[in-house]
């Protein structure tokens, strides 16, 4: 890449990094984005999906087109980061590194404009609301694929515990389908000290968190991957009264749909099971709108050439993460490829998620190199069948 533009990419991605915005609230996020595309002169469209862009450069001599995505959404958490560039915006933090995909794909976008070597369509697709999963399916209802064609479409994560710069292809599965589950429980709230005249909700609970839990031990395949967690529990107000609800909130991770509508057919079971047996009536609620990312063949094999010929270190080796990433959704009917760029070190407190992680701003060449070389080879190769 042009290294004379790597300090104001290192210079964006720290504003970005200090000015962090939810899901579905990433305006000023977005305006410093479009402000970004007008300097470097590369044309856009705004609003798509909400907060969404899509720049586009076209070149005539091909009909071909391929989208580059990069997320630009933060997340609901407070950073403990001791550095200049650190969030001013409380209880928000960049702890993902959407700052470092969204400037990456500004360098690509500069990077291509600058590049005549090639023919064709290229999309970069400024999504927002990763983290929700909202932001994906958000831009395709708003005419993502029909206002801005794209045959096949790629992105990366950076990857903390990788070596920096390497990139990581996928033969297939990449990351898991997700999605947020809720139980609540409804028994007869009482005295603590008369329990035979209530119905005991949190009883009820501990037996079916022990179900739940046996799930993926006794129903699922041990060669299926899945993973079932509950993360909140929420009942009681007082020490001495037997409340009337108890409330249990989940995740689940699947790779194969089959196993995940399986999984859930066993949950519900459960559960009707456990109001049954305790005299409960149960609310339920288990969002089975994820998807897993699945890379395809040929992308793969683009994905891998790119990143060798810009002299990164590639590997195939890599298991997938029960992870997810709406990305899955722009896949769903498109050809694509999802790597990993390996962000370096993650030590005790720099994984995704943290409150102490940092994108590492040394990745950004092998990020927009791997990006631009990319495309270009997407442009160039076969026509490719869904």
């Amino acid at each position: 890449m042009d290294t004379t533009l790597l300090p104001r990419l290192t210079e964006w991605r720290r504003h970005l990094h200090a000015h962090p915005e939810l899901s579905e609230q990433e305006t000023k996020t977005s305006a410093f984005l479009q402000d970004r595309l007008r300097e470097l002169g590369i044309p856009f469209e705004a609003g798509i999906g909400g907060a969404g862009i899509v720049a586009t450069l076209s070149r005539p001599g091909s009909n071909r087109s391929v989208g580059l995505r990069g997320d630009i959404d933060a997340l609901p958490i407070a950073e403990r980061n001791d550095v200049p560039y650190a969030s001013l915006n409380p209880g928000a933090m960049h702890a993902c590194g959407h700052d470092g995909h969204a400037v990456a794909l500004l360098g690509a976008a500069a990077m291509l404009a600058a590049d005549p070597d090639w023919k064709g369509t290229i999309q970069f697709i400024f999504q927002p609301a990763e983290e929700n999963g909202a932001g994906a399916r958000a831009m395709i209802a708003d005419g993502l694929f029909e206002r801005f064609p794209m045959e096949r479409v790629f992105a990366f994560h950076n990857w903390p515990g990788l070596e920096a710069g390497t990139v990581a292809v996928h033969d297939g599965p990449v990351m898991a389908a997700g999605g947020r589950w809720q139980v609540t429980l409804h028994g007869l709230a009482g005295h603590a000290a008369i329990p035979h005249q209530t119905r005991d909700p949190i009883l009820a609970s501990a037996h079916l968190i022990m179900g739940l839990h046996t799930i993926i031990s006794r129903n699922v395949d041990p060669c299926d991957a899945v993973v079932l967690s509950i993360g909140q529990i929420q009942g009681g107000v007082v020490s001495n009264q037997i409340p009337e609800s108890v409330t249990l909130v989940g995740t689940l991770r699947t790779y194969r749909p089959e196993v995940r509508e399986a999984v859930i057919k066993r949950m519900e079971n459960l559960i009707a099971g456990t109001c049954e047996a305790y005299g409960m009536r149960a609310d339920v609620e288990i969002l089975s709108t994820g998807r897993s990312i699945i890379n395809t063949p040929a992308e793969v094999k683009l994905a891998v050439a790119a990143g060798e010929a810009i002299g990164a270190k590639v590997r195939t080796d890599l298991r997938p993460s029960t992870t997810g990433d709406d990305f899955s959704f722009l896949i769903k009917d498109k050809l694509g490829a999802y790597v990993w760029i390996g962000n370096g070190p993650a030590g005790p407190d720099g994984e995704l998620h943290n409150a102490r992680y940092d994108f590492n701003d040394a990745i950004l060449p092998t990020a927009i190199d791997w990006m631009h070389e990319v495309a270009r080879r997407a442009l160039q190769d076969d026509v490719p069948t869904p």
